[in-house]
């Protein structure tokens, strides 16, 4: 599954790790990725791969939870 948000299309960072003997080797910074559900653009319920930063900046409109009425 690739770690990239569905709404920002943010994607993982890459640059070196550095040792106090300054040798250098190749590492990854990756998107702090939720499974969030969500209402897409037809109003329908589905589940998105979204970063935190789109969740907190209200770019998502949450989908409830279902909540059963209790009645048989």
């Amino acid at each position: 599954m690739a770690k990239v948000c569905e709404l920002c299309g943010k994607r993982p960072a890459t640059g070196n790790n550095v040792s106090h003997a300054h040798n250098k080797t190749r590492r990854r910074w990756l998107p702090n990725l939720q499974s969030v559900r969500v209402f897409d653009d037809s109003g329908r319920r589905r589940r998105a791969r979204v970063c935190t930063r789109c969740i907190s900046a209200g770019r998502v409109r949450k989908a409830p939870r279902f909540q059963p009425s209790g009645k048989a």
